[in-house]
Order: C-alpha cells, then structure tokens, then sequence
C-alpha cells in the first residue's frame, strides 16, 4: 500500500492511498479477527493528516492498482479534498466510490497523462510512464523550495500492450531541472538486468498455451488490463473463446470498453458459455493467483464454480508471481488441481516468459537515476531489503545523498526556515471488508 505526504509552506499534498490484503500486523489480528474467514483489507493510519485536513490541499492518485487507489472509500471523508487523477483511473475509483455511497460526493479532477496542474503550492506535472496499467503516470511536484520526481510504479517497456511505448527523452530532459529528490518504486531493486516486455509475455504465453489440448486456465492479477488483452489475442491466435472468472476481471474488462483501452476487435464470451463448448476451444481468465480461498481458481480447484469444471487433461498456468507470504496457500491451491489430473505451471517454472513484472529491476533504476541525476534518493514501495538494494544501487549512480526509513518518518529536504517537506506517513491500521 502507499500513502505519500509532501508539504510545503504550510500546506500538504497527499500521492496515492492504497491497500494491502490480508497483512498479519498484529498477533490477535489477522483476516478480521482471530479464528475469522472474513476477508481483511489494510489501509495506511490517517492521523497524521487528518488531525489538519484544512492543510490538505489535493490527493493525487498516479494509477488505478489497488495499494494505490484502494483505500479512498475508507479514508477520504478523513480527508475531504479534491482526487486527482486520469480518467481510467477516475472510472475505477467511481465505481469503488459507489459501493459506499461516496460517489457523488468526492471531487473528482480528471487531468490528461501529461497535464500540469496548480493545486496549493504545487506545481503538478504528470508523466506518462509504463506499467501493468492503463494511464499510469510519475509526477513531478514543482514548489519555491525545489521540485522532486515521483516515480510511482513504473518499468522501461519499449513494446507495452496498453498505452505508449517508454519514452526515455521525457525522463532524460529531467536531468537538466535540477531535481532536488527522486522518490521511487523499490520492488524490483533486488533483481539484476531488466524487466520482462509485456509483447515477450505475450510470445510466452502464446507458446505455452498453443499446444494444449484441453481446457487452458490462466490465473493472474484482476487488474493487469495488458494481460487480458495479451490473453485476447492469444486466444484468437490459438481458436478458443475468451471468458473471465471473477468479479475484478469483468469489472476492470468492463471498464477498458468503456474508456475505449479495450480493442473493439478482441472478444470476450459470457462465462456461463464456456461449460457448454469443446474443451480445445475453451481459454478462460482467472482470479486467485495468490490461493485466495473465495477466488476463482480455488473454486475451481474444489470443482465448485457454476460457470465451468475442469476435467483430467485441462491445464491451469499461473501467469503472476507469489506474493511473499501466499507461498502456502499457492501450493495448496496447484496441489488441489494435481489430484484432479489437472496439470499446472508457474511463471516461476517455466522456461517461457507467462508473466511480466510492473516494475523496475536493477539496470531501469541506474538508467533512471543517470537520467534525472537527482540530489537525493528515497527508495519507498518495499521491504527493507529492497529499499536498501534500491539505496546502493542509486549511490552507484552517483547520488549523494539517499534516506531509507520506515512508515511514519519525515524528512526534510530543503532544509530552510519554516519548510518541512516530504514525509511518508504510511501507519497502518486495519480494515475490515466482508
């Protein structure tokens, strides 16, 4: 999850406000309460900001993934300010906004991907940049004191499935504003070389999946739009008919139509349809890549999904990564569909690229921070391990100075009389969502 705090001259802007799923931060806490099947969201603490929400002066949200959007029906009555953000983005947050009865009353701004805007003291630039996303975009804060680069998630894609292909000159120009702080993505920064193109994720999948004979099942992440449109040409390109499992992925399919992301000529079938074709001609998405127990491929796994049963011979391919902590429940999601003779990959297994990170390994971030050449350096969206790595690999690059700490610290980057700038307040506090 992220929450991001920049003051300056009395006044706050708020970057992101996400959630994480089923964090164990405390002991007796855990999915709800103890011994509770409930399904448990975690938003960062407000307080901070809530305590003067009249500083408050706007809410920036880069990008429509849920550990940056996530939180805003929770939280934002705490706030009570403008949302800025792209119209992709704008329909996701709407129609989260509605489920709590919000919708007509949050301030929404839609800016296009490369907008400026003047919210309170900052001058906000928005820059498009490549993710697993429609629209996702860095930010660039411009105040009296000096300006710093939000990153947000990003990655260097030269063939991405959604939106532009990277522009690395946007980025190169940076380096000649005098960039006081480069606040980035940290996720990836323990990984040597470069990420994986989302047109290689779809080579590999095509590969994969083509010789299958029987029903083909792909689990990935709801919200990855780049992946179910990977997935829509390669079920054309192989004969099988599309259809999606899972509230998230009919929801974000829906929204691509309706902002004109999704490509009029690809085709998505009824769910309900697929039990009723041949097996060779069925290719079905899925949520629960991480073993959610309500998701998808789990009640698949029990055969309990009134849309469609798997039989002996089908085939179920991970096209995601194991989140660090779902390593239990993945394994007894795989070892559910090999008792039933149903055959399953992971990216982690396979030979041919299925899956396609987000963000940013070590060689993106040097050329990154070689482009901007920033005064300071403050990893953010990570575990310890990974802001540290991120930390040295930007040393290496030749910046000076760099910060890593923890949810809740401030730091002062342009250290004048009056001006407090910069604080990453991210206390967490559990929310329950049945």
């Amino acid at each position: 999850m992220n929450l991001n705090l920049y003051g300056h001259h009395g006044k706050w802007l708020m970057v992101d406000c996400g959630v994480s799923f089923d964090e164990p931060l405390l002991p007796e806490y855990r999915g709800g309460k103890v011994g509770s099947h409930r399904h448990a969201v975690v938003a960062p603490d407000p307080s901070f900001i809530s305590e003067q929400r009249q500083t408050l002066c706007g809410l920036v949200i880069t990008h429509g993934h849920e550990d940056h959007v996530g939180a805003v029906p929770y939280l934002w009555q705490r706030f009570r300010c403008p949302v800025y953000t792209t119209p992709f983005t704008a329909e996701i947050l709407r129609r989260k906004l509605a489920q709590t009865g919000l919708l007509n009353k949050v301030p929404i701004i839609e800016v296009g991907v490369e907008a400026t805007c003047q919210v309170g003291p900052f001058t906000l630039t928005w820059m498009a940049i490549t993710h697993s996303i429609p629209e996702p975009s860095a930010l660039l804060i411009q105040t009296k004191a000096g300006t710093v680069f939000h990153t947000a998630d990003w990655k260097i894609d030269a063939q991405p499935i959604t939106g532009t292909p990277f522009d690395r000159q946007a980025f190169q120009a940076l380096g000649n504003e005098s960039i006081l702080a480069m606040v980035g993505d940290s996720t990836n920064a323990t990984k040597p070389g470069f990420s994986v193109s989302e047109r290689n994720c779809y080579d590999g999948l095509l590969s994969t999946i083509k010789p299958c004979n029987g029903r083909v099942v792909v689990g990935c992440f709801g919200s990855n739009i780049a992946r179910l449109i990977t997935l829509a040409r390669v079920a054309e390109k192989t004969g099988r008919y599309l259809g999606l499992l899972g509230r998230s992925l009919v929801n974000m399919y829906s929204i691509a139509r309706q902002t004109n992301v999704w490509p009029q000529e690809l085709s998505v079938i009824d769910a309900h349809h697929m039990g009723y074709l041949p097996p060779e001609e069925v290719l079905a998405v899925a949520t629960g890549s991480q073993g959610e127990p309500r998701a998808a491929l789990h009640r698949l796994a029990l055969d309990s999904h009134p849309a469609l049963s798997l039989d002996k011979g089908d085939t179920v391919i991970f096209s995601s990564i194991v989140i660090p902590g779902n390593e239990d429940a993945v394994e007894r999601l795989v070892a559910r569909f090999h008792g039933r003779g149903i055959s399953t990959l992971q990216s982690e297994n396979s030979a041919l690229p299925i899956h396609a990170s987000g963000h940013p390994c070590q060689e993106e971030l040097k050329l990154m921070y070689h482009w901007v050449k920033p005064e300071i350096a403050i990893p953010v969206h990570g575990e310890n391990q990974h802001l540290e790595a991120h930390l040295a690999i930007a040393k290496s690059s030749g910046v000076r100075k760099g910060y890593v700490g923890q949810n809740g610290d401030l730091y002062c980057l342009a250290p004048q009389a009056g001006i407090r700038r910069n604080v990453v307040k991210t206390g967490r506090i559990p929310v329950r969502q049945d």
